[in-house]
C-alpha cells in the first residue's frame, strides 16, 4: 500500500513539475519568469489589444475566373473538333448575390453540328447546364451543386492564403475564421493581436498575387492604340494587351502585346525570397520553380533565347527581360521597389494567389489598455470566485476542504500548462471557461465528500467509506463530464472563434478535473489514512 502511494505521489509530482515547466519554463529571475509566462500563454485580441478586420470575399471574381477558364478551354475544344461558332463570351456579375448566375453565351453554332457541340459540353464540362437559345445560340449555366462547391472552395482557399500571408509576417497569434451569421455570407474575420496599425497588413492581404510569365509578342508601346496597331487592329485569340506597372519607380506606363497562355504561374513556385541586387543595390524578388515547372521553363527558355519574357503580377507587367540563356528553375523579379515591397511580394508568392478579391467591411482596434483592463477584470473575477469557493470548502468540509483546495490549484496549473504546450490563445471567453471549470471541479469534490459522509453516517469504517465514496461518485462525475464535453464539441464545431476558445478551455479543465478530483484527491485521502490506519473519524 505504502509503495503504491509512493509511486502515485511521484507521478503527481512529475505532472506538477511538467505543468510548471509548461507555464514558466526554467526561469532564473522574476523578469525571466514573467517573460516566459507571456511567451507561452498567448493572449487574444480582447486581452492583448490589436486589430480586427472583417472582409468580404468577392465570390463573383471566382465565378468569372472559372467562366473565363472554361471559355478558353472550350474555344480550343471546338477548334479541335472543327465546330465553328460566331462568338463566345460571358455575362459580368457585379455583386455577391449574382455570383452563381454567371453565364457563358455561345452563338453561331451550325444546326448540323449541334449534336457534336452538345457531346463536347456533356463530356468535358459536366458541371455546366447547356440551354438552347434559338437554333444556333446556346448558354451555359453552372449547376447548383457545383456552384456551391466553388463558393466553399473559394472561401477555404482565401482563408488558407490569408493565414499563410500573415504567418509570413511572423504574427503567429493571429486568427482567420468565418465571421458567421445569417447576414455575413462570404465574410471572414482576421484578428491581429498586438497590431495597432493594420494598414500595411491590409495592403498585403488585398494583393491577389496572381503571377504569370508570358511570352512577349510585341512592345513596349506608348499607348494601347499603338499596341493594337502593331497587330493591324486585330488581336488573335492567343494574344492580349497588358499595361506595365508603375511600382518601384516605373514611371509612365507602357503597353505590351503578350501571349494569353502563361509559361509559368504562381502555382508553379516552390519558394520566393527578397534580396538586394549586387551591383545596383536595388531590391528584387527571386523565386524557385517546382521540378516539373522547371523542366517546362527550361525547354521554353532554351528555344526562345533572344526573345522577351514578361513577368506579370495581378494583370500588370513588372518587367520584360530578354532571355539570354536557358533557365532551369530559378528566376528574378526586378522593379519591385523597396525592401519592404520585395519582402511583401515574396510573402505573397509563397502564400499563393487569392481566388477572389477582398472588400473590407469593418476595422476595429482594441488598445492595450483596454486589454489590460480585461485581463485585470477577468483575473479579479476568477480570483474572487476561487477565494470564495476555497473559504466555503474549508468552513463546510474542514480538513477535507484542504484536499479540495489543492486539487483546485493543480487543476488550474494543468489548464495553463495545456494552453502553453498547445500554443492556444487565451481570450476573455477562455477565462470564462476557466472560471466555470472551478465550479465544475468543486461540484466533483462535493459529490465525493457527500458520498463519504453518507457512508460514515451509515456506520461504515472511515477507510471503507472513502473507498466506496470515490467509487460510487466516479460514475456520476464521468457522466456529467462527458455530457458537458459533448456540448463543448458542438460549440467548437458550430461556434465562432471566442466560442471555440471557451469550449477548448472548458474541455481541458474538465479533463484535468477528472485527474485532480478523483486521482489526486484519493491519493491525499489514502496518504492521510496510511499515517493513522486505526482512525475512527475523518475531518469532513
Amino acid at each position: 500500500m505504502t509503495r503504491n502511494l509512493t509511486y502515485k505521489a511521484l507521478f503527481i509530482l512529475g505532472v506538477t513539475l511538467a505543468c510548471i515547466v509548461g507555464v514558466v519554463g526554467f526561469p532564473t529571475s522574476m523578469a525571466e519568469l514573467k517573460q516566459n509566462f507571456e511567451s507561452r500563454i498567448h493572449l487574444g485580441l480582447d486581452l492583448k489589444g490589436g486589430s480586427q478586420l472583417v472582409m468580404q470575399i468577392q465570390l463573383q471574381d471566382a465565378f468569372k475566373t472559372e467562366a473565363d477558364t472554361v471559355i478558353q478551354r472550350l474555344r480550343l475544344d471546338l477548334s479541335g473538333k472543327k465546330i465553328p461558332f460566331t462568338d463566345m463570351n460571358r455575362n459580368d456579375p457585379q455583386t455577391l448575390a449574382e455570383a452563381a448566375n454567371v453565364e457563358i453565351q455561345v452563338t453561331g453554332v451550325p444546326p448540323t453540328q449541334a449534336g457534336d457541340f452538345r457531346t463536347v459540353i456533356q463530356e468535358n464540362y459536366p458541371q455546366w447546364n447547356l440551354i438552347s437559345v434559338g437554333t444556333m445560340d446556346y448558354k451555359l449555366t453552372m449547376k447548383t451543386t457545383d456552384a456551391l462547391a466553388l463558393k466553399q472552395d473559394a472561401q477555404a482557399q482565401t482563408m488558407s492564403t490569408i493565414q499563410r500571408k500573415i504567418d509570413g509576417l511572423g504574427l503567429a497569434e493571429s486568427s482567420v475564421q468565418p465571421r458567421g451569421g445569417a447576414t455575413a455570407e462570404a465574410e471572414i474575420m482576421v484578428q491581429l493581436p498586438g497590431v495597432e496599425d493594420p494598414s500595411h497588413i491590409k495592403q498585403l492581404l488585398q494583393t491577389v498575387g496572381r503571377l504569370e510569365l508570358l511570352e512577349v509578342q510585341g512592345g513596349p508601346f506608348g499607348t494601347r492604340e499603338e499596341a493594337l496597331a502593331s497587330k493591324n487592329g486585330v488581336l488573335g485569340l492567343g494574344s492580349q494587351i497588358v499595361r506595365s506597372s508603375t511600382r518601384g519607380g516605373g514611371g509612365t506606363p507602357q503597353f505590351y502585346v503578350l501571349a494569353r497562355t502563361p509559361q509559368v504561374t504562381g502555382h508553379d513556385l516552390r519558394n520566393a525570397q527578397a534580396q538586394q541586387q549586387a551591383t545596383t543595390r536595388a531590391w528584387e524578388t527571386t523565386f524557385v520553380l517546382t521540378q516539373d515547372a522547371g523542366k517546362r521553363f527550361s525547354r521554353f527558355t532554351g528555344a526562345n533565347i533572344g526573345k522577351q519574357l514578361a513577368i506579370v503580377l495581378d494583370g500588370l507587367v513588372l518587367s520584360a527581360p530578354t532571355i539570354n540563356g536557358q533557365i532551369a528553375d530559378n528566376g528574378v523579379i526586378e522593379n519591385v521597389g523597396t525592401r519592404e515591397e520585395a519582402a511583401d511580394l515574396a510573402i505573397t508568392l509563397r502564400a499563393g494567389s487569392l481566388p477572389a478579391g477582398l472588400l473590407y467591411m469593418d476595422e476595429r482596434t482594441v488598445g492595450p489598455s483596454l486589454g489590460a483592463d480585461s485581463i485585470r477584470a477577468g483575473f479579479t473575477a476568477g480570483g474572487a470566485g476561487l477565494i470564495a469557493v476555497v473559504l466555503v470548502m474549508l468552513v463546510y468540509y474542514k480538513g477535507a476542504g484542504v484536499n479540495a483546495t489543492v486539487a483546485l490549484i493543480l487543476n488550474a496549473f494543468i489548464l495553463l500548462a495545456a494552453l502553453g504546450y498547445f500554443g492556444a490563445t487565451l481570450t476573455l471567453p477562455g477565462i470564462a471557461g476557466v472560471i466555470l471549470t472551478i465550479g465544475m471541479a468543486v461540484d466533483s469534490n462535493v459529490l465525493i465528500f457527500e458520498r463519504i459522509r453518507e457512508e460514515i453516517a451509515g456506520g461504515k469504517a472511515v477507510a471503507a467509506a472513502v473507498d466506496i465514496g470515490f467509487r460510487k461518485a466516479f460514475v456520476t462525475i464521468v457522466d456529467t463530464h462527458i455530457t458537458t464535453i459533448v456540448s463543448c464539441a458542438f460549440l467548437f464545431i458550430f461556434g465562432t472563434g471566442p466560442v471555440k476558445g471557451f469550449a477548448i478551455t472548458l474541455v481541458i479543465g474538465l479533463l484535468a478535473n477528472v485527474f485532480t478530483a478523483v486521482f489526486v484527491s484519493r491519493v491525499m485521502f489514502d496518504w492521510s489514512l496510511s499515517r493513522n490506519p486505526r482512525t475512527q473519524t475523518l475531518s469532513i
